[in-house]
């Protein structure tokens, strides 16, 4: 007896869909084009004035520029003040701030233009105009001091269960910290995945550029 296979064409339709519908949606960077984010601007001034930034660039608290840990540096951005609507265009050509609750340090003059100099602190959305050139790979960072030593202890607690852990020294307002961080990431979602590992394990942690 014959089989009949008349239906095999069809059947491979069915299960084709199927599986394409169950397969995951392809990962979508929070830092890809048309990023928005929203949260709590601060702003640095005269004790920074006049020394290097992260992308090398002499900090001039007169110049419209900002800090993020993770936009790209030489990226430009809208920043509006949710509260009063006011915005300014800013060049992203430093790292931080590294405190927690917030997204963005403004220079001087590009806080004054949105009018949150007086009270330190505003509720900001971030818009990018243009995104910078160069685009460096995300790192984890676990912990910054200023004693050496302290560093070295906690370097030596995370090398028993991770690899690649360095540390980064950092100078700022003649200050010397040595910052503990953990891996080298090309993807976001790879160095969301190990913060969350870090987070598990009662560290606290945030993702940064390895600039």
């Amino acid at each position: 007896m014959k089989r009949s296979y008349k239906l095999r064409p069809l059947l491979i339709i069915i299960v084709s869909i199927i599986i394409t519908s169950c397969t995951l949606p392809a990962y979508k960077s929070p830092y890809a084009a048309g990023y928005v984010e929203r949260g709590v601007a601060s702003w640095y001034g005269g004790e920074f004035h006049g020394r290097p930034t992260s992308s090398g660039e002499i900090y001039d608290m007169y110049s419209n520029t900002a800090a993020h840990k993770l936009i790209p540096l030489g990226t430009i951005a809208r920043v509006t003040n949710i509260e009063n609507r006011r915005s300014v265009v800013v060049k992203i050509n430093d790292r931080g701030p590294f405190i927690e609750g917030r997204i963005i340090d403004m220079s001087y003059s590009a806080a004054n233009e949105i009018g949150m100099v007086n009270m330190g602190l505003a509720n900001v959305e971030i818009e990018i105009l243009k995104w910078g050139e160069v685009i460096s790979d995300f790192t984890i960072q676990v912990g910054a001091f200023l004693i050496e030593e302290n560093a070295l202890r906690l370097q030596k607690r995370l090398g028993y269960k991770y690899s690649d852990v360095y540390i980064a020294p950092y100078i700022t307002n003649n200050k010397k910290f040595y910052r503990v961080r953990i891996g080298v990431k090309k993807e976001i979602r790879e160095a969301e995945q190990l913060a969350s590992q870090l987070s598990a394990d009662g560290f606290t942690t945030f993702i940064t550029r390895k600039d």
